[in-house]
């Protein structure tokens, strides 16, 4: 039975949406809710028929990060818990949107970047509180901001703890594409389909690839086994049919 504010997750069509459920409090994320969140990763990574997954949230915000309630200087605390379920996220290996349909702020923004794509809405913003907090971020998050966004904005955001417009965001290469409040479910879903339409075994080999190369420790023979694996399926042979029959393709992950 699913509990109050807890995320929740749905599949139809092979997309699956994990939506945030604490629109009353900006959908702070509890320590509850990183729970859920990896158990909902781990349910997503075992379901075959699964081809994209969706982050999505309800109310004026997608997510004001870590509840700062629960960070209390000098207690016994796991400080990398939060990284873990952002690695978990950036770890799946399908591929993986985050909507974001207001604003995004602290951890949340690593939970944003853990994403393949990721839309937002005009009138949106951005900031990573941490050096007014007195936070030191986690390895793992500051990892990400460097390989996604550079050194030079990363320190930006990090040290200044500026507050960025959703123009800037997009500038600055955080958000993928900028689109309309009223627009925003309908290009999420049409991405969405397009990546499912897509054939997993190459779209899941080479997001897993890239990564790692984005992150300069590329196993180069696991690259090439998957594309070995990629050449040697059922679905490239219904890619070559369906390109020459001018039709679409229809893939199995096979």
């Amino acid at each position: 039975m699913e509990q109050p504010g807890l995320p929740t997750l749905r599949a139809e069509g092979g997309v699956a949406t994990i939506r945030l459920n604490r629109p009353a409090v900006h959908n702070r994320i509890e320590p509850a809710d990183l729970a859920e969140l990896m158990a909902l990763f781990g349910r997503v990574a075992a379901d075959p028929d699964i081809r994209v997954l969706v982050i999505s949230a309800g109310g004026r915000s997608f997510s004001s990060g870590f509840h700062i309630g629960e960070l209390s200087p000098g207690a016994a605390q796991d400080e990398n818990s939060f990284g873990r379920m952002a690695d978990a996220l950036e770890a799946l290996s399908v591929p993986t949107i985050c909507a974001m349909q207001g604003g995004v702020y602290g951890g949340s923004t690593d939970m944003a970047l853990a994403c393949d794509f990721r839309i937002g809405v005009t009138g949106m913003a951005m900031f990573m509180p941490a050096a007014r907090l007195g936070l030191h971020y986690y390895p793992s998050g500051m990892g990400r901001y460097v390989t996604r966004l550079g050194l030079d904005t990363a320190k930006r955001l990090f040290l200044t703890a500026e507050r960025l417009e959703a123009e800037e965001m997009l500038r600055i290469g955080f958000l993928t594409e900028l689109v309309a409040p009223d627009a925003l479910e309908a290009r999420v879903a049409a991405l969405a389909t397009t990546l499912a339409g897509n054939a997993p075994l190459a779209v899941q080999g080479m997001k897993t690839a890239l990564n790692a190369i984005a992150r300069g420790n590329p196993d180069l023979s696991l690259i090439a086994a998957g594309a070995r694996r990629a050449k040697d399926s059922a679905d490239l042979v219904e890619g070559r049919a369906a390109w020459l029959e001018k039709r679409a393709p229809r893939f199995r992950g096979l």
